[in-house]
C-alpha cells in the first residue's frame, strides 16, 4: 500500500511503499529501511486518511483509510484489538476515578468534617463568616427595629457566659420570606422575621437562639462548611479549575437551604442549647412546644409554606420535641415584656421603648 511518511525532523514528504506483515509494517525512508512493530504503533483517523506514528519518536506515515482497514482486517488485526483494548481501559479508568471522587466528597468527606472543623483557625471562620454574612445581605437585610435588635445583640452577649466558644455570639433578625433560624461561621445567628412572629413566648424565641448558638460552639456549622468544600471540589473538576465554581458553592453554602447538619447533629444542639440555658438560669421549656406547633401544622396542612422551610432543616421535630421535653427546666423568661414586645415589633416597623423604660 502507498504512502507518505514524514521523518519527524525536516518537513519533507517521501511517497513509500508500506508493506505489511504480521507484526510490522515497514517501508524505505531515504536510505534507511523503518521497521515499526505493530504493537508499537499508534493510529489517529483523518477522514479518508489514517495517520501512523511509532510510539516515541517524530516520524509519521499517512496512508489511506480503505488501505489501512483492509491491512487491519487481515495482518494488522493487532493493531485494532490494541486500540479497542485502550478504548475500554480509557474507560474503565474514568469510571474508577468517577467513582473515586464520589467516595472522597459522599464519605470521606464527611467523615473529616469533623476533625477539619475543630482544627480550622477561629479567625479563619470568622472571616468566612463575614463572607457569608455580605452574600446574604442582599436576600436577607436586617430588620429595621433597632432596639428590638439591640434587645437579640444583648441575649447573643449572655448567651456566650454558658458557652464553651471563641466566638461572639452575634444574634440578629433579618427579612425572609421563610420560618427559619440558622448560624453562620464564626458566630452569627440570623433569625427571619416570621419565625418570630411564629414564636408564642420568649422561652420558644429562646430556644431557637440557644440551638443556633450550640451550633457554634460544636462545630457543626464549619462542618457543614467542609461538607459542601467537597462539592465544590467536584464543580471544579467538572467545569475546569481556576472557575471559581468551588468558591461560590461554599459562598452558598451559607444559605438556609445548604447549611445542613445531620440527625446527631442536630439532637446534640437540641441538648447542648437546653443545657446552655439551665446554666444561665433561663427556661428550657420552650422547645418542644415551638417543635410541637410547626410539625402539627405541618401534618395538618395549616400554614405549610412557611414551616416547610425550618422543617427541612430541622428534621424529625416530633421526635426531637419529645426529647426535649424530657430534658426541659424552668427558669426566668429570657426576654422581659416589654423587651419581648420590642423583638416582636423589630421586623414589623419597630415601635420605639415607653418613655417609662
Amino acid at each position: 500500500m502507498r504512502g507518505k511518511a514524514h521523518d519527524g525532523e525536516t518537513a519533507a514528504v517521501h511517497e513509500v511503499e508500506v508493506e505489511v506483515s504480521s507484526w510490522a509494517i515497514s517501508f524505505r525512508l531515504g536510505d534507511e529501511v523503518q521497521l515499526w512493530r505493530l504493537s508499537e504503533i499508534e493510529v489517529e483517523p483523518l477522514g479518508d486518511q489514517v495517520r501512523l506514528r511509532r510510539r516515541g519518536q517524530g516520524a509519521r506515515l499517512t496512508v489511506g483509510a480503505e488501505d489501512w482497514r483492509a491491512a487491519a482486517a487481515g495482518d494488522a488485526a493487532p493493531v485494532a484489538r490494541r486500540h479497542r483494548r485502550r478504548e475500554r481501559r480509557l474507560v474503565i479508568g474514568l469510571f474508577i476515578a468517577a467513582a473515586a471522587i464520589l467516595l472522597f466528597v459522599f464519605v470521606g468527606v464527611p467523615l473529616a468534617s469533623g476533625p477539619l472543623a475543630r482544627m480550622t483557625p477561629p479567625l479563619l471562620e470568622e472571616s468566612l463568616g463575614e463572607t457569608y454574612a455580605a452574600q446574604l445581605q442582599f436576600a436577607f437585610p436586617p430588620c429595621a427595629g433597632e432596639e428590638g435588635q439591640d434587645i437579640l445583640h444583648a441575649f447573643g452577649d449572655r448567651l456566650e457566659d454558658g458557652m464553651d466558644t471563641p466566638f461572639n455570639i452575634l444574634v440578629e433578625a433579618v427579612e425572609a420570606p421563610m420560618v427559619n433560624a440558622f448560624a453562620l461561621p464564626g458566630g452569627r445567628v440570623l433569625i427571619t422575621g416570621d419565625l418570630i412572629a411564629e414564636a408564642e413566648t420568649p422561652d420558644e424565641l429562646a430556644a431557637v437562639i440557644a440551638h443556633e448558638a450550640a451550633h457554634v460552639e460544636q462545630r457543626h456549622v464549619m462542618q457543614a462548611v467542609w461538607r459542601s468544600l467537597g462539592l465544590g471540589m467536584i464543580l471544579d473538576a467538572v467545569v475546569g479549575g481556576g472557575t471559581g465554581a468551588g468558591q461560590q458553592v461554599v459562598l452558598l453554602a451559607g444559605s438556609v437551604t445548604e447549611l445542613r447538619y445531620s440527625r446527631e447533629a442536630e439532637a446534640e444542639a437540641d441538648a447542648r442549647g437546653q443545657e446552655i440555658l439551665q446554666a444561665l438560669g433561663y427556661s428550657s421549656e420552650g422547645m418542644a412546644p415551638f417543635f410541637r406547633r410547626l410539625a402539627g401544622d405541618e401534618q395538618g396542612g395549616e400554614r405549610r409554606a412557611g414551616v416547610m422551610e425550618f422543617l427541612s432543616t430541622h428534621p424529625d421535630s416530633l421526635g426531637r420535641a419529645a426529647a426535649s421535653e424530657g430534658r426541659a427546666r424552668p427558669g426566668a423568661p429570657a426576654f422581659s415584656p416589654e423587651d419581648w414586645r420590642m423583638i416582636k415589633a423589630a421586623c414589623d416597623g419597630a415601635p420605639r421603648r415607653s418613655s417609662s423604660d
